[in-house]
């Protein structure tokens, strides 16, 4: 049986969505954020030692990371589904869609979270000045062009077909949805790049994305 260690307001809501588009049995072992630090519990730990979500258990197979876990997924049971055929220039972009999500994407837009926090975080009153002006500058001059060149880039890419790695979707769209939902969220992406808010669009419209939520609970983008 396939167990989800599903956190609340996380990339593990991914792996539930996949599982659903792929149809499988699966169980959901649920845990909490903290809820003034917003990191996960402890317990996570005994599942894995960095005690991050998602992970999976398969059987004697323990697996984390999510662009790992729904691979794994897709070749262990897809059985030819979510993924283009080996060998062609599809299954090419797939595969660099699917490591550029959380290699590429996601660290700017994770630090954007982390300064805005340092910007509005508890500090003595001294400091908080000197904390906001580092913050902004930050932000301004490096975090978020980073980020803007990134969605410029992806708008112009799915203009070249419906989803990511072509014209049929595949699990790299589930693998970016969470890094573009962060970034409609946090970032600025909005209707200005019509593509990446359409392939939002869509992929909120899809019967297994919304079976996933209803299983999986509070499903929302920290800011």
């Amino acid at each position: 049986m396939i167990v989800v260690h599903h956190l609340n307001h996380s990339r593990s809501q991914r792996v539930l969505w996949l599982l659903e588009e792929l149809g499988l049995v699966y169980e959901i072992k649920r845990y909490q954020r903290d809820p003034a630090t917003m990191l996960a519990p402890p317990e996570l730990r005994s599942v894995h030692p960095l005690g991050k979500s998602p992970v999976i258990t398969d059987g004697e197979l323990t697996l984390a990371e999510s662009g790992a876990i729904l691979e794994y997924l897709v070749e262990r049971y897809g059985d030819g589904r979510l993924a283009p055929p080996a060998g062609t220039p599809q299954r090419l972009r797939y595969r660099y869609w699917m490591h550029y999500a959380e290699g590429s994407l996601m660290p700017p837009l994770l630090l954007k979270l982390v300064f805005d926090r340092i910007g509005k975080g508890k500090m003595p009153f001294f400091a908080r000045p000197v904390a906001k002006a580092i913050s902004t500058r930050a932000k301004s001059t490096f975090i978020q062009p980073q980020i803007d060149r990134h969605l410029d880039y992806l708008e112009h890419e799915l203009g070249q077909a419906e989803w990511f790695a072509g014209p049929d979707f595949s699990a790299a769209d589930v693998q970016m949805s969470f890094p573009l939902e962060a970034a409609q969220a946090r970032a600025g992406l909005d209707a200005r790049r019509p593509r990446l808010m359409a392939f939002l669009e869509r992929i909120h419209a899809r019967e297994a994305y919304r079976r996933a939520v209803d299983r999986g609970g509070e499903y929302g983008i920290l800011t």
